[in-house]
Order: C-alpha cells, then structure tokens, then sequence
C-alpha cells in the first residue's frame, strides 16, 4: 500500500525548525485516550520518544480534561499543546477554540475521516489520529459459498445475505453469527451498520420509509442466521467452534480466533447498502487549542503522530489501527494484521459512509441503545409490524432527544439543538 499523507511546505518548515524546539519547555499533550497506565507509559516510551522535541504526555478522564481545557480558553492563555481526543469530543467545542490545521498538508488515508475532522466548517478542526472498529469475518470454509462474482471486500447486504442462505441451504444449518446475546454489541451493528447503509442517518432517519426497508432486510439476514445467535456476545467462540462461518463484531471480540487459529479465517469490510457502505469507526483525532503556547510546536507533535513509523508504533501501543496507509510488519500478532486490513479497506471505500458513536446523550446513553434493542426484538424476534414498531419507538427516542439536546452525529445532517426525530 502507497503512503497518502501529504507534507506540503509548511511542514517541511516545521521539520527544520526541530531543534530549536528540542530545547524549549515540554510540549503538554493532554490526552482523553491511552489512559491505562500501560499504554500511557508505551506512550511515552515507544511513540512519542522519536520526536524530535520533549513532549509531555498527560492522559486523563473526560472530566478532568474537559475542565483544564475550558479554563485554559476561558483564560485567554494556557499550557495545553496538543489535544488528543474522540471525534465526538471535538465535535462539542466551539470550532473558533481550536487552530486549524488544515494547511500543514497532513491528513489521513481516508477523505471521509478528513471530511469529518472538519465537523462541518471549511477547516481541519482536527487531524485524524487512529481508529477502531467493527468488522467482518469468516471461516475459510465459508468461502466457496461466496455467490458468483462477489468480492468480499465489497459485498453488499443482499451479496451477504445470498452467501449465508447457500451455505444454509448446502449444509442445512445457518452459519450466520450475529452478537444479539445479552452482552452482544448488536444495537452497535443497527446504529453504524444498518441504518447508514439504508436510511443515510440514525436519529433522524429512525422511522423514515426507508427504515422499513432495512428491517426487512434484517429480517432476511436472521432468516439465514444461526438461531442460536440471542446466546451469541463474543463471535470469536463460535467461530472457533463451528457454530458461525461468517460473524460481525468488534475487532476486540474476534480477535481470538485469529490469534488461536490464524490460517482459518479471514476478516473483511462490512457490506453496503443503499446509501452506502455503512460502519462504525472510533475515531481519535490530534487538535490544537487556540491558547497553545506555541503553535509552531503543536504542530510538529501533531506531524509527528501521522508518520507511518508513528502510527505503527501507536497500534503497538494502543490496538487502535492507523489512519494512514502503512504495510503492517509481520511481527503483529495475526488478529492485528487482519483487523487492520479489513478496517483499511472499510474506511477507504469509495463508497464509506460513517455512523458515528452517538455522542451528547450523557446518562442516557443506555436508553438510546434500548431503543434499538426493542426494535430488534419486536420487529425481528417476535416478528410484529415494523410500521408499527417504528412509530411506536420514535416517540421514545424522541424524548432521549428532546431530553439530553444532543444534536446530530453523522450520517444525520447536522442540527442546531437536539436532533430530531422526522
């Protein structure tokens, strides 16, 4: 793979300008991310020691961090460097509070990521850092059930859906695996996956006629999924086992089985739908606040982070995967490398279209999940009229709305105030 990060001028001057920034004070790099104390400290020792400069890595909880960085601009001056935080963090702050970066000439492999680090104005609010998600995978054994002329780094839901019905019909189970057991992260699936492959939003779009038509196709997707699949949370184990040749998941839960048996499986983008080849990525971003002490440094920290050595060794450091195209080194361990070309192939698409976590919902974030939840379980599992479901779970989602003031989050256009539900 061909390394796309850009270095323009500007960080050509940044380059020379290093060692005049070695010897002044520390760079503080205030982090919501790396906070175990593990990773803070590979942090330190693997990722930020190639710099040229002396950078200050300090992690810290939502909390904390929000509150130094909000006295820090509300006094006009502060110590704060670098920020280093989720999309999301970064989507709630005044955008004239953050410098932006968008003329370093550095951004990620992905022309979504960079489109959403400019959250909705004309500059780069943020630089993409890492990134997590969820993925594909399959037993090798699945493969010759492929239908004819699909790619499996580009298969739709109704490619998919052909796929787990041949191998229902040729070996008369469903080995379809889908996390909808009590721990399983299925209302994840609805929101990144489903819902922006069918509808193009989530909140917005949550009863819309196109909604209907992507719990139909759910419902075609279960008819061929191992009805097993309400006991299912960590697809790793039914993969290991036989009970799933073909699974969805986080990266987290499959890595089990790649790391066990490494030649018996394969990990592959999400498919698409409709609107787009939905999915749902953890994005971390770099940014500097307007009060940074000096700008010049920050920014050859934030050029640091997107070299393709950086970026390997934050992968080390963290699992999050790199947002820029690197060949990943054969000493990764085997789950690593095949997430991480899976993820790259899903956040490179032509055809990638973001569901974003939700973000703003605060305490009720649960309950927003348990709309999703329901849905599933009414429309799918208990098989009633999804019109009717639909517009009885608006109302509910509505409220969480209405009641947090949580504006839209991408793929929803965005709001001022809560994000309504149309």
């Amino acid at each position: 793979m061909k390394l796309k990060v850009k270095l323009t001028g500007a960080v050509s001057a940044i380059a020379l300008s290093l060692t005049a920034v070695a010897a002044q004070a520390d760079v503080l790099f205030w982090s919501t991310q790396a906070k175990p104390v593990e990773e803070a400290q590979a942090m330190r020792d693997q990722v930020l020691s190639g710099a040229d400069m002396a950078i200050d890595y300090q992690p810290n909880d939502g909390g904390p961090w929000l509150t130094r960085l909000n006295a820090e601009l509300q006094a006009g001056s502060g110590s704060i460097g670098v920020l280093g935080a989720l999309h999301g963090d970064f989507s709630a702050m005044d955008d004239a509070d953050l410098v932006d970066l968008g003329g370093m000439g550095v951004e990620s492999a992905s022309a979504t990521f960079n489109e959403l680090a400019k959250l909705g104005t004309g500059d780069m609010q943020y630089i993409p850092w890492m990134q997590a998600s969820y993925i594909m995978a399959a037993s090798k054994e699945a493969l010759p059930y492929l239908p004819e002329g699909a790619d499996i780094d580009a298969l739709t839901y109704d490619q998919l859906i052909a796929w787990a019905g041949n191998i229902k019909e040729a070996t008369g189970e469903a080995k379809f695996g889908f996390p909808a057991g009590p721990k399983g992260l299925k209302h994840r699936f609805f929101q990144g996956y489903l819902y922006p492959s069918y509808t193009n939003g989530v909140v917005r779009t949550f009863a819309s006629d196109e909604a209907v038509t992507a719990w139909e196709k759910m419902r075609e997707l279960w008819a061929v999924t191992n009805p097993a699949s309400t006991n299912f949370s960590f697809l790793q184990e039914q993969l290991l086992n036989g009970d799933a040749w073909i699974a969805f998941d986080h990266t987290s839960r499959l890595a089990g089985a790649f790391n066990e048996r490494p030649d018996d499986f394969v990990a592959f983008p999400a498919p698409a739908g409709p609107t787009g080849r939905g999915f749902m990525p953890v994005i971390a971003g770099v940014a500097i606040p307007r009060t940074a002490p000096d700008t010049e440094a920050s920014m050859a920290v934030v050029a640091h982070m997107l070299k393709p050595e950086t970026q390997l060794a934050t992968l080390r450091a963290t699992n999050f995967f790199p947002v820029v195209d690197v060949e990943l080194p054969g000493d990764l361990p085997p789950a690593v490398q095949a997430a991480g070309g899976a993820v790259a192939k899903m956040s490179g698409s032509a055809d990638a279209n973001p569901g974003l976590l939700p973000a703003g919902l605060g305490a009720k974030g649960g309950d927003f999940n348990r709309v999703f939840v329901d849905s599933f379980e009414r429309i799918v599992l208990a098989g009633q009229d999804i019109r009717t479901v639909l517009d009885d779970q608006k109302g509910k989602l509505a409220a969480i709305m209405n009641e947090t003031g949580a504006p839209c989050w991408a793929p929803d256009a965005p709001s001022k105030g809560a994000c309504p539900v149309e």
